[in-house]
C-alpha cells in the first residue's frame, strides 16, 4: 500500500475534486463518519457545511483541509467493506480518531485506490499538528495496515512513483474535453501552490515542463480584453492541441485575479533563493570560461536548476528564465542582474547551441522532489572535468586552466580569491568562495 497525505487551505476545493469524480461516475462514496446522517443521505451541503463548521472554530489555522489517497497493488481485489475498514484503521493510526471523514473509491486508474477527505481542526477548536505526519505517523500506519490486512507491500520505487508528476500525454487528451481538463487540473494542483513565481511568463516556464500553458490570447482577442485566462495542452513540439479550458471552469479557479495575488506573495518569498541561482551560474563559468549554452544548461541541471530560453520566430533568444526545482523558485534572468539576462548569457557562452538543443532544454522534465513524507535525495558532487588539452583562459593572459581535478579546483579558487579581495571580502564572490569550500569537503578521496 502507498499512502499520500496532502494538506491544503480549501476544504471546498478538496471536496469538489472528489464530488466531480462522483458526478462523472468515476468514483463512489463508500463510507463516512461523524456527519450525523447515513452515507447515502449526505448532500454536498451536508458534507461541506460540517467540515467548514469545524474549521471555523480555529480561524488562526489556515491549513485545515486534509486529502489522503491510499493506493493498492493492481493484483489486489479489495471489497468495499475491506476498503472501509482500512480507511478507518488508517485514520485512527495517524491521530485523527473522532474526526469526521469521507471515503471515496476512485475507478479511474489501473490500481485500486481510495481518497479520504477530512479536517485537522477538532470540535474543541484545537488543531492536529501536521509537522512530519507523512514521514512519521502515516508511514507507521502504512506498514501496520499492510501487515494487518495482508496487503502487498509496496517497495521504495512504487512509493516514490506516486510522488512524481509526469508531463501530460498530449496524444491522449487532444480529442476530449474531460481528459484535457483532468490532465491540466493535475498539473496545476501540483505547480500553482508549490512553486514561487511572480509573473505569468515565470509560471508558464514551469508549466511547459509538463506540457501545459496558461494563455491570455492576443492583445486583440476577446479573452485578453476580458482579462481572462485559458489553459492549454502542448504537444512535444510545443504546439497547442486539444480543447482550451477556461480558468473559471477548473475547480481550483486558477484565474488571472487569483494568480495575481500569488505573484505578489511569491515576489517576497523567493528572494531568499536568488543568490543560489546566481552562484550556480557564476561557478559554471568559473569552472569552464569557454562554456557553451548547452554546457551551461547541463551544468545547471546538475544543481537541479532548469534553464528555460525564449525565442522569437527567427530563433533569436530574447528571454531567459531560471527554475530552481530544489527551492521551487522561478526567476526571470533580468531580475537577477545584467550578467544573468538573455543578452549577457548569449555573449558569455562560447557558441550558441542548436535550436533543437534549446528546445530540449525547455522540455526537460524537472527533477521531482519527494513530499515531506519521503527523505530527500543526497547532494550530488561537483562535475568531473573531462581529460584532454588545457582550456585557454580569457584573452589578455598567457596561462591555461589545468584539467586535473585538484589543479582546476586550485585555479577556480584563485579566481574567486581575487574577486573576493576586490570586493573587500564580502558580496557574491565571498558566497562563491564559501560554496567552493563546501564542494571541496564533499569531494571523494581516492
Amino acid at each position: 500500500m502507498v499512502s499520500v497525505l496532502n494538506a491544503g487551505k480549501s476544504l471546498r476545493n478538496t471536496l469538489n475534486y472528489n464530488e466531480q469524480k462522483l458526478r462523472q461516475g468515476k468514483a463512489t462514496l463508500i463510507h463516512s463518519a461523524g456527519f450525523g446522517k447515513d452515507t447515502q443521505q449526505l448532500s454536498f451541503s451536508d458534507k461541506l457545511g460540517h467540515l467548514q463548521k469545524l474549521a471555523s472554530r480555529n480561524e488562526r489555522t489556515t491549513v485545515n483541509s486534509i486529502h489522503i489517497s491510499l493506493n493498492f497493488d493492481p493484483s489486489e481485489k479489495l471489497s468495499e467493506d475491506t476498503l472501509r475498514r482500512i480507511a478507518e484503521s488508517y485514520i485512527q493510526k495517524i491521530g485523527f480518531e473522532g474526526q469526521p471523514f469521507l471515503v471515496y473509491q476512485h475507478h479511474d486508474a489501473g490500481h485500486p485506490h481510495v481518497h479520504i477527505v477530512t479536517t485537522n481542526i477538532r470540535p474543541d477548536g484545537k488543531r492536529i499538528k501536521l509537522h512530519n505526519i507523512g514521514r512519521n505517523q502515516s508511514e507507521k500506519a502504512r506498514k501496520a495496515i499492510e501487515k494487518e490486512f495482508q496487503l502487498v507491500r509496496a517497495d521504495y520505487h512504487q512509493r516514490q512513483a506516486l510522488y512524481e508528476l509526469k508531463p501530460v500525454n498530449a496524444q491522449k487528451v487532444q480529442y476530449g474535453r474531460s481528459e484535457t481538463k483532468r490532465a491540466i487540473t493535475t498539473v496545476l494542483d501540483h505547480v500553482i501552490p508549490t512553486y514561487k513565481y511572480s509573473s505569468l511568463p515565470e509560471l508558464n516556464a514551469v508549466l511547459r515542463s509538463y506540457n501545459v500553458v496558461a494563455d491570455q490570447g492576443g492583445n486583440d482577442s476577446r479573452i485578453f480584453k476580458a482579462n481572462g485566462l485559458v489553459y492549454r495542452v502542448l504537444d512535444e513540439q510545443g504546439k497547442r492541441v486539444g480543447v482550451p479550458i477556461k480558468a473559471s471552469d477548473l475547480y481550483n479557479k486558477p484565474t488571472l485575479k487569483v494568480l495575481q495575488q500569488r505573484f505578489d506573495q511569491n515576489e517576497t518569498a523567493k528572494q531568499a533563493h536568488k543568490q543560489r541561482v546566481k552562484n550556480a551560474v557564476d561557478l559554471s563559468f568559473a569552472r569552464q570560461p569557454n562554456l557553451s549554452l548547452s554546457g551551461l544548461t547541463e551544468s545547471l541541471r546538475k544543481e537541479n536548476i532548469q534553464l528555460f530560453l525564449r525565442q522569437n520566430a527567427d530563433g533569436v533568444i530574447y528571454g531567459i528564465t531560471y527554475i530552481d526545482h530544489k527551492n521551487k523558485a522561478v526567476f526571470n534572468g533580468s531580475t537577477l542582474g545584467k550578467p544573468y539576462g538573455a543578452n549577457q548569457i548569449v555573449q558569455r557562452t562560447a557558441h550558441i547551441s542548436s535550436t533543437q538543443d534549446i528546445h530540449n532544454s525547455q522540455k526537460e522534465a524537472p527533477r521531482h522532489q519527494p513530499l515531506p513524507s519521503q527523505a530527500p535525495p543526497g547532494p550530488q558532487g561537483p562535475h568531473k572535468p573531462s581529460s584532454g588539452p588545457a582550456v585557454p583562459i580569457p584573452p589578455g593572459t598567457n596561462e591555461t586552466v589545468p584539467t586535473t581535478i585538484d589543479s582546476q579546483h586550485g585555479f577556480i579558487k584563485e579566481v574567486v580569491n581575487e574577486l573576493t579581495d576586490a570586493q573587500g571580502g564580502s558580496g557574491p564572490a565571498a558566497e562563491l568562495k564559501q560554496e567552493l569550500r563546501k564542494r571541496r569537503k564533499r569531494k571523494p578521496r581516492l
